[in-house]
């Protein structure tokens, strides 16, 4: 068990995908925050703390850079990290090169006493444009991350290698990040991997015993509202994340009570 948690990545992390009605995201970072504080409060009067320095469109380097030290300096006993979508997404990646900064950034971490969750995204390339190039990225990303694992203190999450999280049922409409259910079966991989129980009110183990939804058709207007403004960006030099700041910058208590349902 953990009583303060900090999650560091990219849009995968910050919850992008997993809308809620008031125009916040949640995301599987949130879902494992409300796994620990239900998990603790059967066993300890200890409050869980959690924060989330996610920003969605950042590249590793970046990400590395503006939040990991931050994170660090506020000695959670548990951080995770998810990086590396963002670059396998652009024209030039070398995955060894990422995946030797995952490395180092596990090094920094366990190296000043904290416990080191690093996970994969889902993987999903079956409904993208020029898919396979994104799944034969991954693929090589993902082979390097599991060559220097495993580590002291650390633990890693392979939802890359969760064929059932590739079904559509699990992504939202742009298809490139996951929708509540995505990011509870997310929620649920890490909080198994930490034998912590998954609250059955998610619905977990019920929607993946359901038959495969059906598979995705690309359609002009899919194009229209989620390559164009893509490529457009990428044109431009512009993120997704320009100017956003982090939604949960500091250890903050965890009220469960207080939960969204899925």
């Amino acid at each position: 068990m953990f009583s303060s948690y900090i999650a560091v990545g990219d849009s995968f992390t910050e919850g992008l995908g997993d809308d809620l009605p008031d125009g916040r995201v949640r995301g599987w970072a949130d879902f494992v925050a409300v796994g620990f504080a239900l998990a603790a409060a059967k066993t300890t009067a200890e409050p869980v703390r959690y924060a989330n320095l996610a920003i969605r469109g950042r590249k590793l380097g970046p990400l590395l850079a503006e939040q990991l030290e931050p994170a660090i300096a506020q000695a959670p006993q548990l951080i995770s990290l998810n990086g590396g979508g963002n670059d396998i997404m652009r024209p030039k990646v070398s995955t060894v090169s990422v995946a030797r900064q995952l490395e180092q950034a596990m090094d920094r971490v366990t190296g000043a006493g904290i416990h080191m969750l690093l996970l994969s995204g889902g993987n999903p390339s079956d409904h993208l444009p020029m898919g396979g190039l994104v799944a034969r990225r991954g693929d090589e990303l993902a082979a390097e991350v599991r060559a220097f694992l495993p580590r002291e203190n650390a633990t890693f999450v392979d939802n890359w290698a969760d064929t059932g999280l590739r079904d559509l049922r699990y992504w939202s409409a742009d298809r490139l990040h996951l929708n509540a259910l995505g990011h509870a079966r997310v929620a649920s991989n890490v909080l198994t991997a930490f034998d912590v129980p998954v609250p059955p009110e998610w619905g977990v183990e019920e929607v993946a015993a359901a038959p495969d939804g059906p598979g995705a058709r690309r359609t002009l207007d899919y194009y229209r509202r989620y390559v164009l403004p893509w490529i457009g960006r990428r044109l431009t030099g512009r993120s997704s994340g320009d100017g956003r700041i982090a939604k949960i910058p500091t250890l903050t208590p965890v009220d469960p009570a207080t939960a969204t349902p899925v």
